[in-house]
């Protein structure tokens, strides 16, 4: 099979794994809090893994548009999800970070999809999952590169 080929799979599949990743979040059998849909567990992963962000730093962390972001962010405050406060490199500024609420819901979430992972891949052996990993992260960090780098 040609290149061209192989990257009609790819497409497929890439296709095929967004869909099925939507699906999965609602058959985790966790009720996550109402306001926790895709978005909002980015941005509050993101938030957990660098702490406090202001607005723009979070859009560009996350491939996003700064007013996106903010919508998405007011969304999250009014749900007591995240919060503002100053910013102490820019006292004339904010930023956004998760609330303990925030933090606890994102933890739900993320132990349920480990197991349900854990049941998916559980005909894996240890090796494929280093594998899917690595190559997962290899084709995520791609993609993200490629996002920075658009003109």
């Amino acid at each position: 099979m040609g290149d061209d080929g192989v990257l009609g799979r790819i497409e497929t599949q890439v296709a095929l794994l967004m869909r099925l990743g939507e699906a999965t979040r609602r058959s985790t059998g966790v009720q996550p809090h109402r306001a926790l849909d895709r978005a909002a567990y980015v941005i509050l992963r993101r938030l957990e893994q660098d702490g406090p962000l202001n607005v723009s730093v979070l859009a560009a962390a996350l491939n996003l548009d700064g007013s996106t972001v903010t919508r998405q962010v007011t969304a999250l405050q009014k749900d007591g999800l995240a919060e503002r406060g100053p910013d102490p490199k820019d006292g004339r500024g904010t930023v956004i970070a998760a609330t303990p609420l925030g933090l606890t819901e994102v933890e739900r979430v993320r132990q349920a999809r480990k197991m349900l992972y854990g049941k998916i891949l559980a005909g894996y052996s240890d090796q494929e999952r280093q594998d899917l990993a690595a190559t997962l992260e290899k084709f995520t960090g791609a993609l993200a590169e490629h996002m920075r780098t658009r003109v």
